[in-house]
């Protein structure tokens, strides 16, 4: 079976389409989401668009997607980051119960997936954390390899035997410009998907009413931040909202 596995679109509408028409996701058996879906600028066309993948898609809870829906819910702006409460704004009631059912690992024979940790949806774990680090996140799993999101950055590497596979970010990527996410099946495969980022800036100005959108395209689609960046910020933090 081959596994298409796309994390953290974030909203970003034309990058999940540019993923989605990969030859290699549209043979895919199954579309593993690994969450942190619609916080971004265009929210809803992007739920529809997830949505329209029926069956084969195997949908994982991020953190971003449970707070989405309880900022949706109260209002709260706990997060900070303006286009966050902006995006609960634009959701409708009947994609609440959606959010809500998402769960927080899916295992599939050998395979577990989950957003952050298998434990918890904010925990951060990265390519160069310790020994430590890892057994205390993966402590009781007992699948083989794990798939796991959340920090925006692909890698794959081995943690006290077990595979750990990171396939990136969709939509809001640390690194190389473009679309990031995996494929699975005889071996594991890190993907990037180019497409056009000044034409995906101008679609996401001319379709999200979001008022900051000129500045959010230029940051997050057309000058991504480095990995080495990111890599200084996250580390030695143990828990993240990303």
């Amino acid at each position: 079976m081959n596994v298409a596995v796309l994390s953290d679109i974030h909203g970003v509408l034309p990058a999940l389409e540019a993923v989605l028409a990969e030859p290699d996701v549209r043979a895919a058996d199954r579309i593993v989401l690994l969450g942190d879906l619609l916080a971004g600028p265009m929210p809803v066309e992007t739920l529809e668009r997830l949505q329209a993948l029926g069956d084969r898609a195997v949908w994982v809870r991020g953190n971003a997607d449970r707070e989405l829906a309880e900022s949706a819910r109260t209002g709260g702006t706990f997060v900070p980051d303006p286009i966050f409460p902006w995006a609960a704004r634009q959701l409708r009631p009947a994609d609440l119960p959606v959010l809500d059912a998402l769960p927080l690992t899916v295992t599939s024979g050998d395979v577990l997936f989950c957003h952050a940790t298998p434990r918890n949806d904010t925990e951060i774990v990265l390519v160069d954390s310790p020994p430590e680090r890892w057994a205390e996140v993966l402590d009781g799993v007992t699948a083989s390899t794990v798939v796991c999101g959340h920090t925006h950055m692909q890698f794959a590497r081995f943690a006290d035997r077990r595979l750990v596979v990171n396939p990136g970010s969709v939509g809001m990527p640390y690194g190389a410009r473009g679309a990031h996410w995996a494929l699975l099946g005889e071996g594991v495969q890190l993907r990037r998907t180019e497409y056009d980022a000044e034409a995906a800036c101008r679609y996401l100005v001319s379709r999200s009413a979001y008022p900051d959108i000129e500045e959010w395209a230029d940051y997050f689609v057309r000058n991504p931040v480095s990995d080495v960046e990111a890599l200084r910020v996250f580390s030695g933090r143990g828990t993240s909202s990303t």
